[in-house]
């Protein structure tokens, strides 16, 4: 997908339960949400919009739909993290990482891990 917009948080929950089960009916999303959950009609009409978008695909089993993303996970991470990062760190990782530092949002061993990640990546 070429010019991919960040969706909104309830189209990324939605989205994020797809990638979770890989494959879907609404029923089965509706039910992976937390409470209160919205209604059968409601899931149904942001599936059908997230379908609209390019973001999901769907078989036709007569009565109901099953979901599949058309768009990974990974992907879509890749799209909408790279710009944020660019405005908001400079287009710079160490700031990014730093940022989460200072907040305390990240440790000592996650950030052994990461480097461990990078290490991996480029032996």
């Amino acid at each position: 997908m070429k010019d991919m917009k960040r969706l909104s948080p309830k189209e990324e929950a939605l989205m994020t339960i797809v990638w979770r089960m890989q494959k879907a009916f609404a029923k089965e999303i509706r039910e992976a949400l937390p409470n209160p959950k919205p209604h059968i009609n409601t899931v149904a009409t942001m599936l059908r919009r997230l379908s609209d978008k390019g973001f999901l695909r769907y078989e036709d089993f007569g009565a109901t739909y099953r979901y599949t993303a058309a768009v990974s996970q990974q992907e879509y991470q890749k799209k909408v993290i790279k710009p944020l990062l660019k405005g908001l760190f400079g287009n710079s990782i160490k700031n990014a990482v730093a940022f989460f530092a200072q907040e305390e949002e990240i440790s000592p061993d996650e950030l052994r891990e990461i480097i461990k990640m990078i290490e991996k990546k480029k032996g």
